[in-house]
């Protein structure tokens, strides 16, 4: 069952961009209208979609530090992330 959907959905990845595109506008939108902007902290949480385009920059900052942090060489040559053929 799981398998048939996800080629089904996999077949149509335009439209499935699409449909994230246009819910992610419709999520700003809601927020730009609804929510209650009152009570905010800083006046950047004032920004429709701020927690959203924080939270993105934030989940895409710890990727790019891991990967950095993986291939740091660090004292005496030493590597997070070995070589594939490091045992051999």
């Amino acid at each position: 069952m799981i398998v048939k959907l996800i080629d089904y959905l996999r077949d149509r990845l335009k439209m499935v961009v699409r449909l994230c595109y246009v819910g992610l506008a419709l999520l700003v939108v809601y927020d730009f209208l609804f929510v209650d902007k009152h009570h905010v902290h800083t006046s950047v949480e004032k920004l429709p979609g701020w927690w959203s385009i924080f939270g993105f920059i934030a989940c895409a900052l710890i990727i790019i530090l891991s990967k950095l942090y993986g291939h740091f060489k660090w004292f005496g040559g030493f590597r997070i992330m070995a070589r594939e053929d490091y045992y051999d």
